[in-house]
């Protein structure tokens, strides 16, 4: 299933559950989830939990994008084995073993997949201001992919929004710092935080 596809597909199923829910993600996870909110915004939303947004709008010139569609380049002209080679020459340790896991499970699709997430655009600086529910976005001081720059545009575009950020090393050191981070971040923008 196309990915973009399948990540709306999980949303709208969530939606459909009695009570109050929490949407979010990681990077093109983050842009979906936070688009399809503002799009939707299901009676039962609680927040949104945005964790390193890639960037805002069109992809156009993204380092999130251009690194996608290399990999993708390089998936189609050498296989996974040739991605995950140059992964682990350029990337820390646990994020090329995380890397070789995750697009491991693309299976054949991968190629495609990454090609989808590099043109999928951001929700914009309207769609971001029309979001009503608390958002608390994760950011990652030192991740070049992930500009700490677009993830404060999107805080200030939001309506209600605070942002707690982490470093790649606390971040390989233990993955979880990431979720906290997006959670104490909502927690502050709906004020139990504070």
């Amino acid at each position: 299933m196309d990915v973009v596809a399948g990540y709306r597909a999980a949303l709208d199923a969530a939606a459909e559950r009695p009570g109050a829910f929490l949407v979010g993600g990681i990077s093109l996870g983050a842009h979906v989830a936070t688009a399809w909110a503002a799009d939707r915004a299901p009676a039962g939303l609680a927040g949104v939990l945005v964790a390193m947004p890639a960037w805002t709008g069109a992809p156009d010139g993204a380092p999130a994008a251009a690194a996608a569609r290399a990999t993708a380049a390089q998936v189609r002209a050498g296989g996974l084995a040739a991605a995950v080679a140059t992964a682990r020459a350029g990337a820390p340790p646990w994020l090329a073993e995380e890397l070789a896991r995750a697009w491991a499970g693309y299976g054949p699709g991968l190629a495609d997949a990454l090609d989808a997430a590099a043109a999928e655009p951001a929700p914009d600086l309207d769609a971001l201001g029309s979001l009503a529910v608390p958002v608390g976005i994760a950011a990652v001081v030192d991740d070049p992919v992930h500009p700490l720059v677009t993830a404060r545009a999107w805080a200030r575009a939001l309506a209600c929004a605070a942002i707690r950020t982490t470093t790649l090393a606390a971040l390989g050191a233990d993955p979880a710092v990431l979720g906290s981070a997006a959670v104490l971040a909502w927690q502050r923008a709906t004020g139990a935080g504070r």
